[in-house]
């Protein structure tokens, strides 16, 4: 009798132990999936922020270089066809990353020509409201990059995680997927040619 005690609270005992250490695998990994949505949701608040500062920017070159009208034009419309990409942290796949990278990428060498056509008018650099948001604009894209190398961060720790032993046992079965890397656009290890 006393023997069947003993082994009955040993079962007990390894079930216990074991809907632990499954409830902590799990919760880990859940954490581990949170922090990869939150700090996604920093990478677009940072472009966000982007796309926010542009219609000051384009409004302050508009009455300088009202000519210019092709280059605020490609701005606008970038800025809208950005606007338009919604990327749910839940949803993340390489193709929806890949997605989101080429129209910011858009975005971005649409805001190159037009501080390129700002360099062409010296009251327009010379203008306190031009400056201010230029250098919000240089902040913003500094922030850009520290969000999506957090983002990155994120998403090798969930990985490792999802893919270590012996979570790696039941992750899949209860649908946690790697996640995608936010990765350089095309040709970007590629050196600019600088000419004088």
């Amino acid at each position: 009798m006393k023997k069947g005690w003993i082994a009955l609270g040993a079962v007990v005992l390894a079930v216990l132990l074991a809907y632990g250490w499954v409830k902590g695998t799990y919760n880990g990994l859940v954490a581990a999936e949170e922090q990869v949505a939150k700090a996604w949701a920093d990478v677009e608040s940072s472009y966000q922020r982007r796309a926010d500062l542009i219609p000051n920017l384009v409004e302050t070159v508009k009455g300088y270089a009202a000519h210019e009208k092709d280059v605020l034009t490609q701005v606008t419309e970038a800025r809208s066809r950005v606007g338009q990409i919604r990327v749910d942290a839940r949803g993340l796949t390489p193709g929806a990353i890949e997605q989101f990278r080429k129209a910011q990428q858009g975005l971005s060498g649409a805001l190159s020509r037009l501080l390129a056509v700002a360099e062409r008018y010296p009251d327009l650099k010379a203008n306190q409201n031009f400056l201010d948001l230029q250098t919000q604009l240089e902040g913003t894209e500094n922030r850009i990059n520290v969000a999506r190398t957090r983002y990155n961060e994120a998403a090798r720790a969930y990985n490792t995680r999802i893919r270590s032993f012996p979570a790696n046992l039941f992750a899949r079965a209860f649908g946690f997927e790697p996640k995608p890397y936010f990765q350089a656009e095309e040709g970007a290890q590629k050196v600019p040619k600088v000419r004088f």
